[in-house]
């Protein structure tokens, strides 16, 4: 198995896996052939992060979000993140969760409070309002998504990508799934492979 060198964090895209949307954040710390990879670097890279996930947040909330970036508002996204990467390896790990990430979690979930609002144009429509600025607006919705996948039905399927060097998670759809794409698949079996040959 590669090892994964903390002391060397370089910038990369995050991968997208379709995965619910508190996956797809925490896994915004990544590695590249074991070297961990910071997805959130700036705010640029948060914001493009928003706009590419656009489809996860109602309405135009990921892209007024973006716009409105500011300072502090990074920080505070990447503490969410830390936090939702803490809590799912305790979870994968039957461990109990940690505190510090467990209060971070639930107070960006609170940042935003959102009632629902009928509008009736041509049909009646309940949309989801807050009236908190959009970055804290998508910070709630983020910390949302990681109370339902680690708190609901989905947390029995959140898993660890078993691949060589790789610190993802993914919500296992298929019983047979052990890692979080092929490429990682292919990896663990070209080492399995290696480390046969190897021993003989």
């Amino acid at each position: 198995m590669t090892a994964v060198s903390p002391d060397r964090i370089e910038i990369g895209v995050a991968p997208a896996l379709g995965e619910p949307l508190a996956v797809e954040f925490g896994n915004t710390r990544h590695t590249v052939r074991g070297d961990l990879r910071e997805g959130l670097a700036t705010t640029a890279m948060l914001a493009a992060w928003l706009r590419a996930h656009a489809g996860d947040f109602p309405g135009e909330l990921a892209f007024s979000a973006a716009r409105a970036l500011g300072d502090g508002d990074l920080f505070r996204f990447v503490r969410l993140r830390d936090a939702v990467r803490a809590l799912a390896r305790a979870l994968v790990n039957d461990a109990p969760p940690p505190a510090i990430p467990l209060a971070t979690l639930n107070e960006a979930a609170a940042t935003a409070p959102s009632w629902p609002r009928l509008s009736w144009a041509a049909v009646p429509l309940v949309q989801e309002v807050t009236a908190a600025p959009p970055p804290d607006a998508a910070l709630s919705v983020i910390a949302a998504s990681a109370v339902h996948v680690l708190g609901g039905p989905q947390r029995s399927a959140l898993r660890a990508c078993g691949g060589p060097g790789c610190v993802l998670f993914f919500v296992r759809r298929h019983p047979r799934r052990a890692w979080c794409s092929p490429g990682c698949g292919n990896r663990a079996r070209v080492s399995r492979h290696y480390e046969r040959h190897r021993a003989r």
